[in-house]
């Protein structure tokens, strides 16, 4: 499918282009290499906008696609602005993967500058009941995203982080693929049906678990937790809010700190990816301890998108403990 710009491109692709690409063959792949270049041969070319999609794409995608990571490990999503580089990519491919929800606010801009009439969009947030910002949180997202013109600041876009969501997201890419790649169809169904199958096994024992607990309460680094909370019946409490914008107040500090000692909280968690002082701070001063939790923005630890699923399930159910 669209092969016209392929051939004529390949060559200044393997030149010039050297991002983080994703290979799957298991329902828990390994983290790709850090560098790698799409692969012009492939049923399908698949661009994704960060390490939780490549992974998922890599999975369902198996040997009929390729699919490269626009952006490299570290990179804020909100901050991000395609390169030269980034857009000959996306003028061979056939389907840029995106979260969605105002996650990729430079998306639009760079699809109409690719100039690519065969590239498709797929919005995995598609058919996810999305999660409203207050007020203060959407106004917030506006200045975390200013310079990019298709900010929202509505929603909040981080779903990858729930097993229940992750299974609605990976129905889309494999619906995607299909619509990409018919001749695939039953190749992308058996390898959906494998993910989402452990996807669906880690939301059934954990609902149980949670549903045991009569604790239901976490504190985290920043409040990106919401999704994995509305679908486990838990409830969030963060030292910054969704888009991380800033360091907290001394005054809101104070107040979480508060919090924390009137509802017993034994665990702060702090993103692999970010400074843990604050948390430190924070767990210092109420007695608790800090855990590493895992965002999937970018590749951590050498661990796979199910293995940090799981990490991340087990460390906050015994936290509630």
């Amino acid at each position: 499918m669209f092969r016209r710009n392929r051939l004529a491109a390949s060559s200044v692709i393997l030149a010039l282009i050297i991002i983080t690409g994703c290979s799957g063959r298991s329902a828990s792949p390994a983290p790709p290499p850090e560098a790698n270049v799409a692969d012009t041969s492939a049923a399908v070319i698949a661009v994704v906008t960060f390490d939780a999609l490549c992974e998922i794409a890599a999975v369902i995608g198996g040997d009929r696609v390729s699919a490269a990571n626009i952006m490299p490990p570290g990179a804020e999503a909100h901050h991000f602005e395609p390169g030269a580089r980034d857009l000959i990519l996306l003028n061979t491919a056939d389907l840029l993967i995106v979260c969605g929800l105002g996650f990729e606010p430079w998306a639009d801009s760079a699809v109409k500058a690719a100039a690519n009439g065969g590239l498709s969009v797929c919005d995995v947030s598609n058919d996810i009941e999305p999660i409203v910002l207050s007020d203060d949180e959407s106004d917030e997202h506006v200045r975390h995203s200013a310079g990019n013109e298709n900010h929202t600041g509505t929603f909040d876009p981080h779903i990858w982080l729930s097993p229940v969501c992750a299974a609605v997201m990976s129905r889309n890419i494999m619906n995607a693929f299909i619509g990409a790649d018919p001749a695939g169809e039953e190749y992308y169904r058996r390898n959906f049906d494998d993910f989402s199958h452990r996807l669906d096994g880690l939301a059934k024992e954990y609902s149980e678990k949670f549903g045991a607990t009569g604790n239901k309460t976490i504190v985290t680094g920043h409040a990106v937790f919401a999704y994995l909370c509305r679908d486990f019946g838990l409830t969030q409490n963060s030292v910054e809010g969704v888009f991380a914008e800033g360091e907290p107040s001394a005054r809101a500090l104070a107040e979480l700190i508060g919090f924390c000692l009137e509802h017993g909280i034994t665990t702060i968690f702090a993103e692999s990816l970010s400074s843990p002082l604050v948390a430190e701070t924070l767990a210092a001063e109420a007695g608790a301890s800090v855990e590493i939790i895992y965002t999937m923005e970018s590749a951590e630890d050498g661990l796979s998108y199910l293995d940090r699923m799981e990490h991340n399930l087990e460390v906050i159910y015994k936290s509630l403990q």
